[in-house]
């Protein structure tokens, strides 16, 4: 199976793409992933950093308003859906699934024109221009916040990775301060922008670091790539850490005991999944989902939530640090904000992804045997066929010599003939009609000709025997039991003609796979198929005589 992934551009796009990844390796390992992305975004450098393979796309951004840019949006576009179609079609994708984000868009587009199927998850209360598209061509749309309005969206969580979803903090949170060098003994304030930083919360921060560790609070600050050297550490035994970015978030989380972050979809979610109260700055651009995704854990004890505009070092001093210096009130908003957790999306988008691979290679394995299937003959119902049963081969003879009379003819190659499909031997007589007669008058030539090219009538039509005589096909009851046939030949599919005279004992016969005798004898009259299954009562209606099928004579 090979999955293509769909998530680019910031972290909250990629996070979840690569804890779907690694559910996916851990369900099957043979699983083949493939991530889409462009080369100005964070999934260069963090999804090889994972060990998925990275393919890229030209990004293709839609500009929200209308603009002399936007009309180089179509034809930028076509070029990054065709780029993308290229890929799915060298890495043989059994799906898509797309999280959003600038790559998502063609590879959507792709996807529906290579036929592709496509899977949607959309972590945000308010879904992005990306996936609404996206909602459009699929059917398979999953949501990471259960009040997402989204065409046949179905609430499921948001995939986090297995390290976070399991992570004890407490267990690991001697360790964790220890790697980042932070004391065991104090309490840590986790202060994060994501993965670019946040100029506002470096701001506040820097007016508010003296007084908070002052405090005794620790503080471990991820700055992000470009403002790591903004705030000078205060001096004092409490340390102050600033990293630009961290690659173990579960080493941060398990290190810190409250955090002062943004409220995108993936910082919520990993928060509440580890127990982790925080102060919530909503990022004040876009369509303000970020204060949706945080404000359910608020409202249940589990954070604090500012507005951006708000957020000043004032607030800090005045607000979060007497949170921070409060043990009993942080452990009570983490048991609040673990009750709101959701661990295990991961686990259950894997699932349904290899569910929808299933279900449409089924589908297309159905569609090929509907359009190659036989129509059902004409007159007859179109009901499954029992398998052949395998028997063995017959064996070549020699050409027939002619017969005399009282022996049997050498008979000649001929193609194998189909096994009696009814139970038990034709050769057991079924009705009273079945019976041996005294004797049977031999037809004409004509009337041999008739009935070998006779397809669904009887070739022995009621009144053209004598009253008081038989059949030619009703004379099994005296050929003894079965198996009792010339050696070297096998019983015939019809039962063998006989004469009124006594008929000797037949040696044993070859399995009844192989072929029937063939008569040379030209006077012998023609014999009906095989007894055909029907009611009781009812005359039965023989079928045409198939290739290779002769009829036996005794002279």
């Amino acid at each position: 199976m090979r999955v293509v992934l769909a998530g680019g551009g910031s972290a909250g796009h990629i996070e979840p793409a690569l804890a779907l990844a690694d559910a996916l390796r851990e369900a099957d390992g043979s699983i083949q992933v493939t991530c889409l992305g462009t080369q100005r975004g964070l999934e260069t450098r963090l999804v090889p950093l994972r060990g998925y393979e990275l393919e890229l796309i030209p990004a293709v951004p839609l500009p929200r308003s209308v603009t002399p840019q936007l009309l180089t949006v179509p034809g930028r576009l076509a070029g990054a859906v065709h780029t993308a179609g290229s890929i799915l079609d060298r890495v043989g994708a059994d799906v898509l699934v797309g999280f959003g984000g600038y790559v998502a868009t063609p590879a959507y587009l792709a996807a529906k024109r290579h036929k592709v199927p496509i899977v949607v998850h959309e972590a945000n209360p308010l879904p992005g221009i990306a996936n609404r598209l996206g909602a459009h061509l699929t059917t398979h749309v999953f949501t990471g916040h259960p009040d997402t309005k989204l065409r046949n969206g179905k609430y499921l969580g948001l995939p986090i990775r297995r390290q976070i979803a399991e992570l004890d903090r407490f267990a690991l949170g001697d360790k964790a301060r220890a790697h980042f060098g932070l004391r065991p003994d104090l309490p840590v304030l986790l202060v994060t922008g994501g993965s670019q930083g946040a100029v506002s919360l470096n701001r506040a921060l820097a007016g508010a670091v003296s007084a908070i560790t002052s405090a005794g609070v620790q503080v471990l600050h991820v700055t992000g790539p470009k403002h790591l050297n903004e705030i000078q550490a205060p001096p004092g035994p409490v340390p102050y850490v600033a990293v630009p970015y961290v690659d173990r978030m579960d080493l941060a989380y398990a290190a810190a005991d409250f955090a002062l972050c943004r409220a995108g979809a993936m910082t919520c979610a990993e928060l509440t999944a580890v127990g982790l109260p925080a102060a919530y700055v909503p990022l004040p651009h876009g369509n303000g989902e970020q204060r949706l995704n945080a404000l359910p854990i608020v409202q249940r004890g589990g954070g604090l939530l500012v507005d951006d505009a708000e957020l000043t070092a004032e607030w800090i001093k005045a607000s979060l640090l007497p949170v921070l210096t409060n043990i009993d009130q942080v452990a009570g908003m983490s048991e609040a904000a673990a009750a709101m957790g959701r661990k295990d999306a991961d686990r259950w988008l894997a699932k349904a992804v290899i569910d929808i691979v299933a279900a449409e290679a089924a589908n297309r394995a159905a569609n090929r045997l509907a359009a190659t299937g036989r129509e059902p003959e004409a007159g007859r119902p179109a009901t499954p066929r029992p398998a052949p049963t395998p028997g063995p081969a017959p064996t070549p003879r020699p050409a027939p010599a002619p017969a005399s009379a009282g022996q049997w003819a050498s008979p000649a190659p001929q193609p194998p003939a189909p096994a009696p499909a009814e139970p038990g031997s034709l050769f057991t007589p079924r009705t009273p009609r079945h019976q041996q007669g005294a004797g049977w008058t031999q037809p004409s030539p004509d009337e041999q000709r008739q009935a070998r090219g006779q397809d669904a009538r009887d070739p022995f039509p009621p009144g053209q025997f004598p009253a008081g005589q038989g059949r030619p096909d009703q004379l099994s009851a005296r050929q003894g039991p079965p198996g009792q046939f010339p050696a070297g030949q096998a019983p015939s599919a019809r039962p063998p003609q006989a004469q009124p005279s006594p008929i000797p004992p037949l040696p044993q016969a070859q399995p009844p796979q192989a072929q029937p005798p063939r008569v040379q004898t030209p006077q012998a009259p023609p014999l009906p198929g095989r007894l055909p299954q029907g009611k009781p009562g009812q005359p039965p209606t023989p079928p045409s005589p198939g290739p290779g099928r002769h009829r036996q004579a005794r002279s």
